[in-house]
């Protein structure tokens, strides 16, 4: 029998060990409370910058990053803040103010993570959301019930924040007045001139949460006039909004309402092409003011909402975290403002 040499197996490299706060005291000269202060920012005691500055630059070359587990040990609670991926598409204007408050907590020393729960709703999203034990928990429009937040409270979770129409029971809120929306529209349309205003109602699941209110409003907002309100369902798409223009003529409206900018955007390009004059034939406003609607031609009137400032969303998250047994905030954002361009 032949046999065959064994060829000599490539060493393997051994794992390099992983640096501690003791390797980063020693290359900086400090000690590990010093370390442990610096690179958790912590305010009460006071450390000179220039020994800041050496434990930053020892913790970069030893690659060392603090442990979130030891450090929400010490703590008594975890860093994390949980953002549930929204189950509906959010915009550009509220895609804006959520990377602004992601920045803003990251700046509090907190560690955002973005959930996503596909397929998962109410109180079995915050089950799954409950297992990762975050210190909070901010939750899109439409995302979770009372008995959710009851859940999320029971697993550790210190605050609960949601973002949407109503208040639930238990949380802190950031309630959006859409209805204010479309009052602020309408009563824009019925005082240039217009009577027979129509309003686009996506079709996209999920956005009825904000379309019925906004539809209410623009109702409200010529209620008792002699003015008529049409509802005009539509796809985000070119092929729907083609159909719906294609139609004008028999609907007889002077008017429209567009639910968004992007939505504006989509419906003026359509009637152009059907040989709608905007604003001579029908006016058209949008929402949520984005920049691209200013270089339309002609330019897109809208509401503009002026959400608040990330930063103090952020801070009303860390007055939570840090005082749970306070009692829920709710925040109302009320102003819409019509910003008038060439479109109305």
């Amino acid at each position: 029998m032949v046999q065959i040499p064994n060829s000599a197996a490539p060493a393997t490299p051994q794992p390099r060990s992983v640096p501690t706060s003791a390797d980063v005291a020693r290359l900086a000269g400090v000690s590990r409370a010093t370390v442990s202060y610096v690179l958790n920012n912590t305010s009460a005691v006071r450390i000179s910058e220039p020994t800041r500055r050496r434990v930053h630059e020892a913790a970069k070359e030893l690659g060392y990053v603090p442990h979130a587990a030891a450090r929400s040990l010490r703590a008594g609670h975890s860093r994390l803040v949980l953002m549930p991926a929204p189950s509906v598409p959010i915009g550009p204007l509220y895609s804006r103010f959520i990377n602004e408050l992601q920045w803003a907590l990251s700046r509090l020393d907190y560690t955002v993570v973005q959930y996503a729960s596909v397929g998962l709703r109410g109180d079995e999203a915050a089950r799954a959301w409950a297992e990762l034990r975050p210190a909070a928990v901010l939750v899109p429009v439409g995302g979770i019930g009372p008995e959710g937040v009851a859940v999320l409270k029971r697993s550790g979770a210190r605050a609960v924040v949601t973002l949407g129409t109503e208040r639930i029971e238990g949380a802190h809120s950031l309630l959006v007045d859409h209805a204010g929306v479309g009052r602020v529209a309408g009563a824009h349309l019925y005082a240039r001139g217009r009577r027979r205003i129509g309003v686009v109602v996506p079709e996209e699941p999920g956005l009825k949460v904000f379309s019925k209110p906004r539809l209410d409003g623009v109702r409200s907002a010529v209620e008792g006039t002699d003015a008529s309100v049409t509802v005009l369902p539509l796809a985000y798409e070119e092929e729907s909004a083609a159909r719906l223009a294609a139609r004008w003529p028999e609907l007889g409206l002077d008017a429209v309402f567009a639910f968004n900018d992007e939505y504006a955007m989509l419906l003026m390009r359509a009637l152009q092409d059907a040989g709608v004059s905007v604003p001579d034939d029908t006016a058209l406003v949008g929402a949520d003011d984005l920049v691209l609607g200013r270089l339309l031609r002609p330019s897109l009137s809208t509401v503009h909402i002026e959400l608040p400032a990330g930063r103090d969303l952020a801070e009303l998250v860390d007055r939570a975290v840090r005082n749970p047994g306070a009692a829920p905030e709710t925040h109302h954002v009320h102003e819409a403002t019509l910003v008038h361009r060439d479109s109305s």
